[in-house]
């Protein structure tokens, strides 16, 4: 690195919330420890699901809806890279740009976050009759629902804190939110929850991983950033983004993935629901840790197989 890219700043473009500025501190020091003499600036970018907290997330289209602004501040050149929620970012590469880096995982599952001073609930089949559980995600209401069909999932929109808030003043009985999310921001153990996981309900394709894009022309952080990848994540998220990719399916639909990773074998388990949870469509593959591009694929074929294609064009047309 010569001594013009020490002197000049090194800028992270992130959504301004919370969880995202957490995201970007984590990574900022992750890159303090690589390149402790260049400066690092944080640049706060509004994404347009920010801008619009009434309309459900599903009628966005879907697609990069907190992802675009933040990648744009990095294509015009007023930030040198940005970092995502992985199980936000479009797994169609953005032109100019490219995913140059994924850092080691945090907490993969979803969890139930119960109003400030409720008993622990065991279990989902445990919950109240028609319980009203608060999600923006197609993902969770199916899964929940293909365990509780009684249950009213009710849309919920806004950052974990105001999230939390409407749950507290009684207009949910259960908020459905990514354990990453919590943990990172120090509010599970405030909490009674309930960890969701396989095969009850799968995490969202991504989940709990970061993604760092830069420039595809600008080599110079290109490295920087691969050097922050974890290899094992890298594998996982990749086998998990093709299955998703192959099924032509957005970061939104109602597909779940479980990758575990095992010396050097790579073990993807998918489901897809249908928009109400009662049609419910599984297949794994295990394979070389090398493959998991192909491991995706093979998973996604199987679905599809199964009737997956109709199940997920079923509810882009609810």
């Amino acid at each position: 690195m010569d001594q013009r890219s020490e002197e000049r700043p090194l800028r992270i473009a992130t959504r301004a919330s919370n969880l995202a500025l957490w995201q970007a501190y984590y990574v900022s020091d992750l890159l303090k420890k690589q390149t402790s003499e260049r400066p690092i600036e944080i640049v706060h970018i509004t994404s347009e699901g920010d801008r619009d907290l009434t309309s459900p997330l599903s009628e966005f289209g879907g697609l990069g809806v907190f992802t675009r602004e933040v990648q744009k501040a990095v294509l015009d050149g007023r930030a040198d890279l940005a970092v995502h929620s992985l199980k936000d970012l479009p797994t169609e590469q953005a032109p100019g740009l490219q995913l140059a880096g994924i850092p080691e995982r945090g907490p993969l599952y979803d969890v139930l976050i119960f109003p400030q001073g409720s008993d622990a609930v065991t279990s989902i089949a445990a919950l109240p009759a028609a319980a009203r559980i608060g999600t923006g995600s197609l993902r969770r209401r199916a899964q929940l629902l293909h365990q509780r069909n009684d249950l009213q999932m009710l849309e919920v929109r806004g950052n974990v804190e105001t999230r939390l808030k409407k749950l507290d003043s009684g207009e949910y009985d259960a908020l459905c939110l990514a354990e990453a999310g919590m943990v990172r921001l120090e509010l599970l153990e405030q909490r009674a929850s309930l960890l969701l996981q396989p095969p009850e309900v799968y995490p969202a394709v991504g989940q709990g991983a970061l993604g760092i894009e830069c420039r595809t022309d600008d080599s110079e952080t290109a490295v920087l950033l691969t050097g922050l990848s974890d290899p094992s994540t890298q594998a996982a998220t990749t086998a998990e983004r093709s299955l998703l990719a192959f099924l032509r399916a957005g970061c939104h639909a109602p597909i779940g993935s479980l990758s575990q990773v095992s010396d050097d074998q790579l073990t993807l388990e998918a489901v897809v629901l249908s928009a109400d949870g009662q049609e419910r469509i599984c297949a794994s593959v295990t394979g070389s840790f090398s493959e998991a591009e192909e491991i995706g694929v093979k998973v996604a074929q199987a679905l599809l197989a199964d009737g997956a294609g109709r199940l997920i064009s079923g509810t882009e047309d609810s």
